[in-house]
C-alpha cells in the first residue's frame, strides 16, 4: 500500500467514527486530536478499526505513535505496505 493510500484509509475510519468532520483540511503534522472532535473512545475506535478490517494491532505502548496522520502513515507503512 502506498502512503497515500494508508492516508486515505485512516481518513476512511475517521469519517465512519466522526461523520459530521471536516476531513478535507487535515494538517498531517498537527496531533489529529487538536483538529478535530476525537475524544479517547473515538481514538480506541479508529485502533480497533485498524485490527478489524486491516489486521493492524497497535499495542497500547505505541498509541503515541497515531499523534498526527503522518505520525499514524509513518507507522503503519511497514505493516500496511
Amino acid at each position: 500500500m502506498s502512503r497515500e493510500e494508508i492516508r486515505q484509509l485512516v481518513l476512511d475510519i475517521i469519517a465512519d467514527i466522526a461523520p459530521d468532520e471536516d476531513l478535507s483540511a487535515i494538517d498531517d503534522a498537527e496531533p489529529l486530536r487538536d483538529q478535530i472532535g476525537l475524544d479517547s473512545m473515538d481514538f480506541l475506535d479508529i485502533v480497533m478499526e485498524l485490527r478489524k478490517q486491516h489486521k493492524v494491532e497497535v499495542p497500547e505502548a505505541d498509541y503515541g505513535e497515531l499523534r498526527t496522520m503522518q505520525s499514524t502513515v509513518d507507522y503503519l507503512v511497514p505493516k500496511l505496505g
